[in-house]
């Protein structure tokens, strides 16, 4: 199993005792040295933060839905139930520039 990213997989966070969906934001990398992948999960709660990503409606997801990069985090590819779909390229794009954001790896002066 390779996933790629962008796409969305349901995954055992071990939170409240069910599956939460995720979106892979790690390189494809077909031979990692580790078997992780870097994940950033979904949320129903809409902040109407700058470390968030507001998706749009996706056949895939049941509810409204915003990407919340504040969780980013690292998981076994093992842990990965159930691939739900893949996010459109300009999605990824805005979720890449708000990792940019969290993580301040903006321009240096």
């Amino acid at each position: 199993m390779h996933p790629q990213p962008g796409e969305v997989w349901l995954v055992d966070l071990g939170l409240a005792a069910k599956a939460r969906p995720v979106v892979i934001v790690s390189r494809y990398d077909p031979e990692p040295p580790r078997a992780l992948v870097l994940y950033v999960p979904l949320t129903t709660q809409n902040r109407q933060s700058s470390y968030e990503v507001v998706l749009p409606q996706l056949g895939f997801l049941d509810r409204d839905s915003v990407v919340n990069v504040q969780g980013l985090g690292s998981i076994p590819r093992v842990r990965l139930d159930r691939r739900l779909g893949k996010l459109p390229n300009n999605v990824m794009t805005q979720i890449k520039r708000t990792l940019l954001f969290a993580l301040d790896l903006g321009k240096e002066t």
